[in-house]
């Protein structure tokens, strides 16, 4: 059995994961840490991941960016293997999420999904060629309204895989209401809305010539996530350092 530490237990995410692992046999939390210190779930929450003691295989985090240095430290320490998922990291701390890599086993994925990480293996498949053939390309993200980040993690990862498998030729714009001229080529536009209690909504747009191909990925439910959280947190135990991310885990 997977012993996971719920690293942001009391969020949305938190608490969507620590119901969804009581139905499961293989996995089990044994603590969860959390700002406030309350006490939601029968495992003990801590305010401060330095201050816990509990033995675990791995952690989960759904936490903060601001948080996310401590569970870098934390992890490092004690080579335990970390399943990170939080977004809205600064370029200082991507780049020490790299340099744990190097001393313990780290899974950074911007979205948990099946659907979504299938989708990025799919442009990198096909955006060179539309590319070549002069296509548009916007992405519109949509989330709920108690969202911290903008554009998304996913948003982001998916602008990445296009412009990654067209040799980083693209620029990306999250703001034209500043400017009055044409669309150059080699852009991609990222819109975000944010409203309601949208779980998440990404549209990848191909605009050519008298025709547009849209890739879209709904989630209905956060247990999409909560789910793949769960089966990564299982393939990641006991692995040795390195930089891991979902297509590990499909």
């Amino acid at each position: 059995m997977t012993r996971i530490i719920m690293h942001g237990c009391n969020g949305r995410m938190g608490q969507f994961i620590s119901s969804l692992a009581a139905q499961d046999e293989g996995v089990f939390i044994v603590a969860g840490v959390d700002i406030t210190g309350v006490q939601k779930n029968d495992y003990p929450v801590f305010a401060d991941i330095a201050d816990c003691d509990v033995e675990a295989d791995v952690v989960i985090d759904f936490s903060n960016a601001s948080a996310v240095d401590g569970l870098l430290d934390y992890c490092i320490a004690r080579k335990l293997p970390c399943v990170l998922c939080t977004t809205g990291l600064s370029e200082e701390q991507l780049a020490r999420v790299e340099e744990a890599a190097h001393k313990t086993a780290i899974l950074k994925s911007a979205n948990m999904s099946v659907g979504i990480n299938l989708l990025l293996k799919l442009l990198s498949e096909i955006s060179p060629k539309l590319s070549e053939a002069g296509y548009d390309i916007e992405i519109v993200e949509r989330h709920h309204n108690q969202k911290l980040d903008a554009p998304s993690g996913t948003a982001l990862a998916l602008a990445d895989a296009v412009n990654d498998s067209c040799g980083q030729t693209y620029e990306y714009v999250y703001d034209r209401s500043s400017r009055r001229q044409k669309r150059p080529a080699k852009e991609i536009g990222i819109s975000s809305v944010r409203g309601g209690t949208i779980v998440g909504d990404h549209d990848v747009i191909f605009a050519g010539a008298d025709e547009v191909i849209t890739f879209s990925h709904s989630a209905y439910s956060r247990g999409v996530f909560a789910k793949g959280a769960l089966e990564a947190a299982k393939f990641l135990s006991g692995k040795p350092a390195g930089r891991y991310d979902m297509s590990d885990v499909i």
